[in-house]
């Protein structure tokens, strides 16, 4: 890039570093922050900043907060006997969208770092239900297996959500291993 544009690059350069971010995004991006809104591009720059200063993990759960424990853990109407495990604290998100789960939840985003932090939590608290909801894979259900037989010791029903067929995607579309699942664990109509 020619001197002129240099610090236009840069700009580029890290927006390029965001996930699904690519080269002609970022240069979309960084024209329009730039040259059509700058005062918005400001509002950004100054949201990024307080988010990276005031958020970190929840000490009980993993997720996003903005205190020692987040609103979830910290509620004291939630059903503690309910505990969702979710590989990303990002999932937590999509899930609170929903609105309909009012249990607790527990990032297992490092199986090594985080499996002893999960039994202590179980022995700690009256857990009557793991609810699996991680991304369908072959590595995953290892994962479910290795964790069901880490905490066989305890009195808990260990459940995983749902799986199969989408809403309003053919068939020709599905790959095999969902589809098998779905036939295999059909439901009465």
């Amino acid at each position: 890039m020619k001197k002129g544009f240099k610090k236009f690059d840069e700009l580029v350069k890290s927006l390029e570093t965001l996930p699904t971010i690519g080269k002609k995004s970022a240069m979309r991006l960084a024209f329009h922050m730039v040259m059509e809104d700058s005062l918005g591009a400001l509002k950004i720059a100054h949201s990024i900043e307080n988010a990276i200063r005031d958020l970190r993990k929840c000490s009980r759960c993993g997720g996003l907060s903005g205190d020692e424990l987040c609103y979830i853990c910290a509620d004291e109407y939630r059903d503690s006997s309910t505990l969702c495990i979710v590989e990303s604290a990002k999932d937590i998100l999509i899930i609170e969208e929903i609105g309909e789960y009012q249990g607790r939840y527990f990032v297992l985003d490092s199986l090594d770092e985080r499996i002893k932090v999960l039994k202590d939590l179980v022995q700690k608290e009256d857990i009557k239900e793991i609810i699996f909801a991680l991304t369908p894979s072959i590595a995953n259900d290892a994962v479910i297996l290795y964790v069901e037989d880490f905490l066989k010791d305890f009195d808990i029903n260990f459940t995983k959500i749902a799986q199969g067929v989408p809403t309003g995607v053919n068939l020709e579309n599905i790959d095999t291993i969902s589809l098998s699942r779905a036939l295999n664990k059909r439901v009465k109509i």
